[in-house]
This record gives C-alpha cells, structure tokens and sequence, in this order.
C-alpha cells in the first residue's frame, strides 16, 4: 500500500478521524485479521455474528498497525464510517486513481477461477512485479483488500472476482475496474443463488461490460454462453480454447503419468500463426483451459507467447487443496477438496482415471462428498454424478455424509455400482475406511465442497502411510 495520512483516508472514504492526528501515515497495507498486522498498516474492524473486530483494535494498533477503520471509536487512531465495506472499496478505488500506471486485470467464472488466477501471476510475474488475489479471496472485501497490497512498484494486478448474484460483479468493478478481463466459464456453481444457467451468465458478463474500448475482453469460444458476451463489451474481444475458432487455441493436448498437461498454445496473428509448447506441473486435463485463459491475459498486456509458454510450464500450485498430489507409500492421492461442482468433480474424476490406467495393478479410490449450492437441482446432480462416476471406471467410491448419498444412488443404479460403492457417515468413517483399504499402488481422488473439510481424510491418510510397516490386510485388496 502507499503511504497514505489519516486525512486523506478519511476523506476518500467520507469518514471522520477520532483518537488520531490527521497527519499520522498509514503505510503497510489493509487486513482484517488483528493476530496477522503488518507493521504500518491499517486494520479493518468489521461487526460480524460471531466477534466484533473492534473488540481487537487496541490490540491490532499495539502489535504494530498505523490505525483502524471502522463503524465505531475503539480509543485508538481510527477512520469512522458508516459502511465499512463500502469504504474499504473507496480506498481501493482511490488507491488506484493514485496509481495511474497499474495494469489491472479480473477473471471470473464458474470453476477454475483461483487455478488460472494463480498460474497467471505467476506468468506475469516473469514480466513485472505483480500483486495477485491470496487464494480464493474474491468478494467485496477480498477485492479491495488485495487492491490495497499494491503500491508504486506494482506492474500487474491480478484479481480473481466471485459472484454470488446479479450485480455483484459490477459493484466490484466500480472499484477495480479492469483493463483486461476474462470470463473463464459458466457452469452450475451457485445454482442456488442465481436459480438458471442463463442467469449466470447475465452475472458473470458485468465483468465485460466495466471495460472500456481500451480494453480486452477474454472470452471462452469452448462455452456458448461465454462466446455471446462478445457483444455485451465494448473492449477489443479475444477468445481462448480448444475450438479453432479460438485466437488463441489449446492443441495436440496429451498428460504424463500424473495427469498433467502438455500441449502446444496456437495464436492466430496478423501475419498468421505462431506456437509454442507448454507442458505443465499442475494436474488434470482441465488445467490446459486454465493454463490457455491466463495465456490469453498475459498476451493481451504484451508477454511474448514463447514467454508465455515457458513461465507456464514453470509454474506450480499456488493455492492449497487444488490437486494436490502427494505419492507415499506407493499411494497417489489427489487432495482437490477445496471445493466442488458437477463440472469439477468430474474433471477430477477423470485424471483420477487417466493416472489410474497408467499404473499397472493400481485400483483408482474416489472419496466424494457434498456440492452445495446446487440450488432445486442438488439432488439430481448428486445422482447423475454418482452415475458418471460408476459408468468411468472408478474401482472403489466412498460417499461421504448424508448430503451426499445421492452420489451413492446414482452410482448403484449402474450395473456393478453398488459392488463399488461404500456409504460412510462422516470424515472419521471415511477415514477409517481408506486406512483398512487402501495400499501400493492405489490412486485416491479426495473432492467435495468446502463445508465437508474432506482434507483432514487426506491428511490422516498420509499420515498413516508414512507410518512404519504400513500395508493394507490383503482382504481388503
């Protein structure tokens, strides 16, 4: 964050100063979090159902922040407002007016959002210094906050935006508005809170329609709905994917023998083609649409493709609970249980398979849990879901938790399914079941949404593999 005095704060926020001098500077970014203060910087006191963040300014003020904004006096150095989200978004926004010179770049979606935001800082990050969204915080407050870490050194500022209805993304963007932004997909996360597809993409559009025509819209030519949003910006359009219409187009996509990508990146340029091979560190097919997207923003701010192409394949995971693959023990486990949807999970199930037919004598293990936010159609999905799962080959599925035995009824349905699949009540039982079951060389896909902390089965389970002499009763084989 750049420096900025508690009256200028104060009046880019509309608030007023109390308990402080109005030439105190502010000069380490914003958090949230009191245990967590940069030295310098500001803390933001917010009034939730569980604890009141002013209860902690005192606190946050003596571990080394400048100042507090907040609704309320808390008797030390504070900005007083009405709204503190509203305002942290102004001091975004005026942060911003004050960095003339910052290219900012927003990408959204359904799924995929966090992935392709993180491969693409760290592409840009070969390019200039770039200041990028912290894991998947998306929101009206995760946005303004990562708007404030950037300062006059910012080259690139990468911002992942969530929404969670009609007019969320707008909002966001009339305090970050993008000069190139990327509309990844639209699938059926948050049917519950938006009710159609169609819907979605109404939603997830407004992130085109902030640009300018100075801008560029990145648009997905593999997604209809996505496509139609060409005529909703009056930026300069470019399209990514794996159709030949694309401007810049995924080809010759094959994995290795852990699921991750290689393939060639085809841009269509005034003076006809040029290509470079790319083969990623991350895992799962899908992850060549992600790695296409962010391609596609590097170009559009100048990063030669051949750039491009080598800072891609240079990247890792950024973000914890995404594929995560940890081998032990012979064991492969995938940990994806960060969250999930019908269209994620079964992106996951297919590398599952794919690494699991390159592995001789290995039975591929899957332990799913809930999608929530599904909306009237969760229990179908959670059917149909269990079904593609039973119908792709997956040798053993652990449905884990009432919410999800859907999964289970669709799976048993299919011939054969209901000899694979194993019901269990919770993360205990599952588990239980994965530390009695399974051995050298099985591969494990772990997958569900938040809410289900499918992690700690992970967790336990790598655990109990690095254990000395450990192996599965041949019974359970």
């Amino acid at each position: 964050m750049i420096r900025m005095r508690l009256d200028e704060i104060a009046t880019a926020v509309g608030g007023r100063i109390t308990d402080g001098a109005p030439d105190l500077e502010v000069t380490g970014p914003a958090t949230l979090d009191s245990r967590d203060v940069p030295a310098g910087g500001l803390f933001v006191a917010m009034a939730g159902e569980r604890a009141d963040g002013h209860d902690f300014a005192a606190g946050a003020v003596a571990a080394g922040a400048a100042a507090v904004l907040g609704s309320r006096p808390t008797g030390v150095p504070s900005v007083v407002v009405e709204d503190v989200p509203y305002a942290l978004g102004l001091l975004a926004r005026h942060l911003l007016d004050r960095l003339p010179g910052l290219t900012v770049l927003a990408l959204t979606g359904s799924q995929g959002k966090t992935s392709t935001k993180d491969l693409l800082a760290q592409v840009l990050a070969t390019h200039g210094p770039t200041v990028a969204t912290r894991g998947n915080h998306n929101n009206e407050l995760g946005v303004p906050l990562t708007v404030l870490r950037a300062d006059e050194t910012t080259a690139y500022l990468v911002l992942e935006m969530g929404a969670r209805g009609v007019g969320h993304l707008a909002y966001l963007c009339s305090f970050a508005r993008p000069r190139v932004a990327a509309v990844l997909n639209v699938g059926s996360a948050h049917l519950g809170e938006f009710g159609t597809r169609d819907a979605i993409a109404r939603a997830k559009g407004e992130l085109v329609e902030a640009l300018g025509p100075e801008g560029v819209a990145v648009l997905n030519a593999d997604d209809p709905l996505v496509a139609a949003m060409a005529d909703r910006t009056a930026a300069r359009v470019r399209s990514f994917g794996t159709d030949g219409s694309a401007d810049l187009r995924v080809q010759d996509l094959t994995t290795d023998d852990l699921g991750r990508p290689r393939f060639t990146l085809v841009e269509r340029t005034a003076a006809g083609e040029e290509s470079a091979a790319v083969a990623l560190r991350t895992i799962g097919l899908h992850q060549a649409g992600n790695a296409a997207a962010a391609a596609a923003l590097a170009r559009a701010v100048g990063m030669p493709l051949a750039a491009v192409a080598a800072a891609l394949s240079a990247a890792g995971t950024a973000s914890p609970w995404r594929m995560e693959l940890t081998e032990t023990a012979g064991v492969t486990i995938l940990n994806d249980a960060y969250n999930a949807n019908p269209e994620s999970m079964r992106a996951a199930l297919a590398t599952l398979t794919d690494i699991g037919r390159r592995r001789p004598g290995s039975r591929t293990v899957a332990v799913l849990g809930v999608m929530r936010e599904l909306g009237r159609g969760s229990e179908a999905a959670h059917e149909a879901l269990g079904r593609h799962a039973a119908e792709s080959g997956v040798d053993r599925l652990v449905v884990v938790g009432e919410e999800a035995d859907g999964i289970a009824r669709g799976a048993s349905a299919v011939p054969g399914g209901a000899e694979r699949t194993v019901r269990v009540e919770d993360r205990a039982q599952a588990l239980a079941w994965v530390r009695e079951n399974v051995a050298a060389p099985d591969v494990v896909l772990v997958k569900a949404s938040r809410g289900a902390a499918l992690e700690q089965v992970v967790d336990g389970l790598v655990e109990h593999l690095s254990a000395p002499s450990t192996t599965a009763p041949e019974e359970n084989r």
